[in-house]
């Protein structure tokens, strides 16, 4: 194929949505918040060893979440990680406007 054949296509902005993924809303959500447990990790210059003792999950554990392989982990288990590591979660919710968004979460 060269470059003249080649078909560039608009994302959603949802990469999971985009894949065909089931339920991609839910998995974005996951994939946002682990990247905020581990930009938590780093901020508190924690090891996924010292990490997992906060949480209370193992470092094993941890490290598959770290990795992308969070689909049986609940929003419910990383926001309370997140809380655990001292980050403030804020979620705030309201009627849809002219916005696109549903709900917003916010990290503090």
């Amino acid at each position: 194929m060269s470059a003249q054949d080649e078909i560039i296509e608009e994302g959603s902005g949802n990469v999971f949505a985009d894949l065909g993924f089931a339920d991609p809303d839910t998995h974005l959500l996951k994939a946002q918040l682990v990247t905020r447990v581990a930009e938590a990790m780093q901020e508190r210059k924690l090891t996924q060893i010292a990490a997992a003792k906060v949480t209370g999950s193992t470092q094993p554990e941890l490290s598959r979440i770290l990795r992308g392989q969070f689909r049986s982990v609940s929003v419910e288990r990383l926001l309370a990680m997140l809380t655990r590591l001292g980050c403030k979660v804020d979620i705030v919710v309201r009627p849809q406007g002219r916005t696109t968004e549903s709900a917003v979460i916010h990290f503090a």
